[in-house]
């Protein structure tokens, strides 16, 4: 019992500072002690810990890699030509620029991770409908909710899916094949909506602040990327952790950066953003702790069982109220390893939970607190109301609509 309540409590510490950040502090100021506390005391055995520090560090370097692959793309100007492109292609047309946000982020969340979206697009997004003279509300909106729900198909996408890949025993590219038609499901629901939501600001005249700008595509940046995507599915493939592919397209572009000197070794250090990757793994030894003392046993008691359509719906609805209660990176944590030995396809329905399912609260995942943090730096006001009734139109629809797409998808590939 002392074990359960210390676990739970650490948890709670861990949580709660890192939704408020008191004092700006990063979010490893408030995870490492409450994990050192854990282990000193005995709450989580020392073999337990070794266990996720072995199963969490290919995920980490995959994330460092994939941090610094997104920040050098952003100095070559990849998010800036996104910018001018979508002002472009809108031509002065709200709904055509909600059109534009919902396709950048759509694949930038996919390819580069959430945290891609959310800390580069998120910024041109505003800037954008700025120049547009329209409001950024609909577009900002749509960023955030997208960098949650779009992040379904790669095992890249999204920390959470780093976390899950290797408990579903699937090869790179299988994940995406399974996760394809739950990806499109997911963004179509999110725009159905969206644009519902919004029909008054979208419908409304824009004022253009300033002519358009002609994109300049920064083919060394786009060609990098696409590259390391190939090698994401050919490391797989050949049982190489897909991790070596991103540090490769890394390691190009900052090569390529740093001879040219727009950047400093200082600064490649800086985007892999070590203090979160020592909050990742402080945060895995804290969950792990609360799910040895009893979480596991309650979880188990209510995730179903197999990869039936009932069973998918229930473990990803489940999944989704985990994931705003506790965090989407506790939850999955938590019910992965759970899920396993139904399947894969049970993983991939925690993953659907996990994913879409924050878009309800703010608590839901740390880029949802990002992305408010964000909109705030740009004037815009994000009320709690306006967020939650927009996640209940959204939610519940996107969660079925990707779970049944996800059943269907188990029927046809297997």
């Amino acid at each position: 019992m002392l074990y359960e309540s210390l676990s739970v409590a650490a948890l709670a510490v861990v949580l709660i500072c890192a939704v408020v950040r008191p004092r700006g502090l990063p979010e490893a100021v408030f995870a490492i002690p409450p994990a050192l506390l854990l282990i000193l005391t005995g709450a989580i055995p020392l073999g337990h810990v070794q266990e996720e520090l072995a199963r969490l560090g290919p995920v980490v370097g995959f994330l460092a890699a994939a941090l610094v692959l997104g920040k050098l793309c952003d100095d070559e100007g990849l998010f800036h030509a996104c910018g001018t492109w979508m002002a472009g292609w809108a031509r002065a047309r709200p709904r055509r620029l909600l059109g534009a946000v919902f396709t950048l982020a759509s694949v930038i969340t996919a390819a580069l991770s959430l945290d891609a979206t959310v800390v580069l697009l998120t910024p041109v997004v505003f800037a954008t409908a700025a120049r547009m003279g329209t409001s950024a509300r609909p577009h900002s909106y749509a960023a955030a909710h997208l960098s949650n729900s779009a992040s379904l198909l790669l095992p890249v996408s999204n920390l959470t899916n780093l976390l899950a890949f290797t408990a579903t025993g699937l090869g790179f590219t299988r994940f995406a094949l399974l996760m394809l038609l739950p990806w499109l499901a997911a963004i179509a629901v999110e725009y159905a909506v969206v644009r519902r939501f919004f029909a008054a600001e979208l419908a409304a005249p824009p004022q253009p602040r300033a002519a358009p700008e002609r994109p300049e595509l920064p083919l060394f940046a786009l060609v990098t990327v696409a590259a390391t995507l190939a090698g994401f599915g050919l490391t797989s493939a050949l049982g190489i952790d897909p991790a070596w592919a991103a540090a490769a397209g890394a390691a190009v572009l900052a090569v390529r950066a740093l001879l040219r000197r727009h950047t400093t070794p200082a600064a490649i250090v800086g985007s892999a953003a070590l203090p979160f990757l020592a909050f990742v793994l402080a945060l895995g030894i804290v969950v792990r702790a609360v799910v040895d003392n009893g979480l596991g046993t309650a979880l188990g008691a209510l995730l179903p069982d197999g990869s039936s359509l009932p069973a998918l719906l229930g473990t990803a609805a489940l999944a989704a109220v985990l994931a705003n209660l506790i965090n989407n990176l506790p939850a999955v944590l938590a019910l992965a390893p759970l899920a396993a030995p139904s399947g894969p396809g049970a993983v991939l329905a925690v993953l659907l939970g996990v994913n879409i399912g924050p878009n309800l609260t703010y608590a839901g995942s740390l880029a949802t607190l990002l992305w408010r943090r964000i909109a705030h730096q740009h004037g815009q006001e994000v009320e709690l109301r306006e967020f939650t009734r927009l996640g209940l139109l959204t939610v519940p629809l996107g969660l079925t609509a990707a779970t049944l797409a996800l059943w269907a998808s188990l029927a046809l590939f297997g």
